[in-house]
């Protein structure tokens, strides 16, 4: 006797349930389609429910469905099945005795990025968020290089990073008065324009008026030279340009800034020379690491006032921040001082940046995920005997 097997009805395991999309991520043009094809809200009304719930995201801040009193009850029961507006967790949030706010930000398992609020700077506040989680550009002084770069970070991981200090801030709704935060900078973790697409997005939703409200031209993002970017970025943001300089020649930049070997200065001056919207009212900010005995003497100085020799600028002199293992040393201060002096009687503002938050590793070029490097109590002491002598100095002038 034989017998046969009917195996057309046994399947394997259960599928995955589909991961829930963030609607924080989300333009509203995004979210209109979004909440159109998953069947939340028919076609002629999803751009009235979009622009109800994009409101409750970015201008009041909620995190909850169920908190969306002006939509019903089974609209809300439906988006929760499909969507999330959960925050990331918030692994470590530390304080600067200066006011400097950082937080250690876990998107997911192994996904973890830092965010910096420093008080007083733009308006009135600006946060430095973060593009990628970790570079792939290892710019021999900063910290972030040191860390191989994981992933990008999607849109609503940068938005994150934003309702985060907002909501450490008590900065809903958002169309504050008096608000903290008046100013975003994209110069925390990674290289944005090699993140374009999340980027523009994340840019599109922050200064959207109906939710955070943040103006474009507050908006600046930080670039180490990705030059066939400069456009686009332009053109789909319209925010500020800011450029990691560092260095007036190809030699020294190349080893400063190793993207330099692949688009070198006489490339990327071109491109920022044709940056969409360039002005006197919208100049290019160049950011100039002050390196001792590296580039800091005054023939150098005078090289970067003729390299960028007529375009709309200033230029942002920054003391070097040190971190463990760092081959480099901060410039004396006399030397960032007799620099800044020669760049300012050609003509061009060249604030030099007060290093905020050094004692919590959350100043410019210090941040590093924590899933690697050390704990931050050790991290910190080691942090403190490489800056011997260089807080003392900064304290003797006021910073």
């Amino acid at each position: 006797m034989s017998v046969t097997l009917d195996l057309s009805r046994v399947s394997g395991a259960a599928p995955a349930p589909k991961p829930l999309i963030n609607l924080s991520g989300l333009t509203r043009p995004q979210m209109i389609a979004a909440l159109t094809e998953s069947g939340v809200a028919e076609h002629g009304k999803a751009k009235m429910r979009a622009t109800q719930v994009f409101r409750w995201i970015h201008h009041r801040g909620v995190t909850d469905f169920a908190m969306m009193t002006d939509v019903a009850k089974e609209t809300r029961a439906r988006l929760a099945e499909v969507f999330t507006i959960a925050r990331p967790e918030i692994v470590e949030r530390q304080v600067s005795k200066d006011g400097t706010r950082k937080w250690l930000i876990r998107m997911a398992p192994g996904i973890e990025v830092e965010a910096v609020y420093i008080p007083s700077v733009g308006r009135a506040g600006a946060l430095c968020v973060s593009s990628q989680v970790g570079c792939t550009l290892n710019c021999s002084f900063c910290h972030t290089g040191t860390q191989a770069l994981v992933r990008n970070l999607t849109a609503a991981e940068i938005v994150a990073q934003v309702q985060v200090a907002k909501d450490d801030l008590a900065e809903w709704p958002s169309d504050k008065d008096d608000r903290l935060l008046s100013n975003i900078v994209f110069m925390g973790m990674g290289e944005p324009l090699y993140n374009m697409g999340s980027v523009a997005d994340a840019i599109e939703i922050i200064s959207d008026n109906e939710g955070i409200g943040i103006s474009r031209r507050r908006i600046t993002v930080s670039t180490s030279g990705v030059v066939p970017q400069l456009q686009a970025l332009g053109e789909k943001t319209q925010a500020m340009l800011a450029i990691s300089l560092h260095a007036t020649n190809d030699a020294l930049r190349d080893v400063l800034v190793p993207l330099n070997k692949k688009y070198p200065l006489e490339q990327l001056i071109a491109g920022i020379r044709a940056y969409p919207g360039i002005s006197n009212a919208r100049r290019v900010t160049f950011e100039y690491v002050m390196l001792k005995g590296v580039n800091d003497s005054p023939d150098e100085a005078r090289a970067l006032i003729k390299l960028i020799k007529g375009i709309p600028a200033k230029i942002n002199l920054i003391p070097f921040n040190p971190w463990p293992g760092s081959d480099y040393q901060c410039s004396d201060w006399a030397a960032i001082e007799a620099f800044a002096a020669i760049v300012n009687k050609a003509g061009y503002s060249s604030p030099i940046r007060t290093p905020r938050g050094r004692d919590i590793l959350a100043a410019c070029g210090q941040l590093k995920s924590e899933s690697e490097k050390v704990r931050a109590s050790a991290l910190r002491q080691l942090s403190m005997a490489a800056m011997a002598g260089v807080l003392d100095d900064d304290e003797d002038e006021g910073a």
